[in-house]
């Protein structure tokens, strides 16, 4: 019987066949934390009486959630990690002098290969699986079982194929696909699923749009998304090695089998898709971009970054949109670049003069606004368009504002209009 993506990572790592259904305990190559989670990895890590990592260079510290700290609780608990990554030494610790939202700092840092085997207290570290990785998010008490043994046990999904045909149109991106996927099976018709795309599709797809499609498999429930490595996936790693003088490690490439058994067929043609807005109160609650033209949707704010989209091809899409524009008086606009790198090269480029000079504030890379924690929370009923990955009742803010999921084309064009509008529409 022949093996998914998924099935063959499990495999190489156990050493031994495997299918989905199984239990396996296997090595996991990279353990992710940030400020938030690792405080109670590390609180159960020293109460368990372990006084080494197991292994030192599998495991990194990423601050990106209240970094630089908003109030003296969340500087405490920055504190904690921060002791923490002195006292072992750590070589992947990500603070303020060089930061970034994780799920866009390590593969920026090369940090994540093919093949690997890598978890993170954050549900969003599924984002990984866009390098043809296993990438989950487990909890942290997971992460502190891992930190001490260097291991960790695992069911073996089973796989959804999603095959994506086609060429996508102007101003549709990898964030219009998983939203169209996620509305048709819902938030929880991938539970406990692997996803892995494939189709002629995907050579029209960047790792900018592969990294938010796997991002939000989440969203639909799903243990892990995952896409196969390409001529796309290999100049990305190439790119990476150049940067980062070499890779951490030699990637472990798999492909499916042509007999790969799959729970599940999907098949999206991504050329006759219009820009999806997730309407709240869940990203499942996707409508084509004209029918929220139809509804006058006025909004207040507009957010454009986070792990799904805030990477450099987001504010070169919107710095395009808005050259020579200003954003409406009744609505402000925040972006977020990913990580500093991201920052800098948007500057050199000269994208955050055009933003700035629209009206926009640029902010530290951080998860603040999408989490709803600082730099951009919602008041009372208020309207916002993100290009976050998730909608949920007081998400960004008060419990009776409202968040619309959208690409970055459509958030640039709705914070000039002053309202969600069609991009494509001049």
């Amino acid at each position: 019987m022949g093996q998914t993506i998924t099935e063959k990572i499990f495999s190489e790592h156990a050493g031994k066949l495997v299918h989905s259904g199984e239990i396996i305990r296997v090595d996991i190559d990279m353990i992710i934390g940030n400020d938030i989670t690792t405080p109670i990895s590390i609180r159960a890590f020293e109460e368990s009486g372990a006084t080494q990592l197991a292994k030192p260079d599998s495991f990194c510290i990423v601050m990106d959630h209240y970094i630089p700290a908003k109030d003296i609780a969340s500087a405490n608990q920055a504190k904690i990690s921060r002791e923490f990554a002195y006292k072992h030494d750590m070589k992947y610790f990500f603070d303020e002098k060089d930061m970034g939202i994780e799920h866009a700092l390590l593969p920026e840092k090369g940090l994540i290969l093919p093949g690997d085997v890598v978890i993170g207290a954050d549900s969003h570290t599924c984002t990984h699986g866009a390098l043809g990785a296993f990438s989950t998010g487990m909890g942290s008490t997971d992460l502190a079982f891992a930190m001490i043994t260097g291991d960790n046990w695992f069911k073996i999904p089973e796989t959804i194929k999603v095959e994506l045909t086609g060429k996508p149109a102007e101003h549709i991106y990898g964030k219009d696909i998983i939203l169209e996927l996620i509305r048709q099976i819902g938030v929880d018709g991938a539970l406990y699923k692997a996803i892995e795309f494939t189709g002629d599709a995907l050579q029209h797809l960047g790792m900018a749009d592969r990294f938010s499609i796997a991002n939000m498999v989440i969203e639909a429930g799903a243990k892990n998304g995952v896409f196969p490595v390409d001529d796309v996936t290999r100049t990305y790693l190439d790119e990476r090695a150049e940067a980062n003088g070499g890779l951490r490690a030699e990637p472990k490439i798999h492909y499916s089998d042509e007999d790969a058994v799959y729970c599940q067929t999907i098949s999206i043609d991504i050329s006759i898709l219009s820009p999806v807005i997730a309407y709240p109160f869940l990203p499942s609650n996707g409508k084509p971009v004209e029918q929220a033209v139809k509804d006058n949707l006025k909004i207040d704010q507009v957010m454009i970054g986070s792990c799904t989209n805030g990477r450099i091809e987001d504010l070169r899409i919107a710095a395009k949109i808005m050259k020579g524009q200003r954003v409406a008086r009744h609505t402000r606009m925040i972006v977020t670049p990913a990580t500093q790198k991201i920052l800098l090269q948007a500057q050199d480029e000269g994208l955050m003069k055009i933003l700035i000079e629209a009206g926009a504030v640029v902010s530290n890379p951080t998860c603040g606004a999408c989490l709803g924690g600082y730099m951009g929370i919602l008041g009372d009923n208020e309207r916002c368009v993100a290009t976050t990955n998730r909608n949920f009742v007081g998400r960004m803010g008060a419990r009776s504002s409202e968040i619309y999921l959208a690409n970055s084309a459509v958030a640039a064009a709705s914070a000039i209009a002053g309202k969600i509008v069609d991009p494509r529409v001049k």
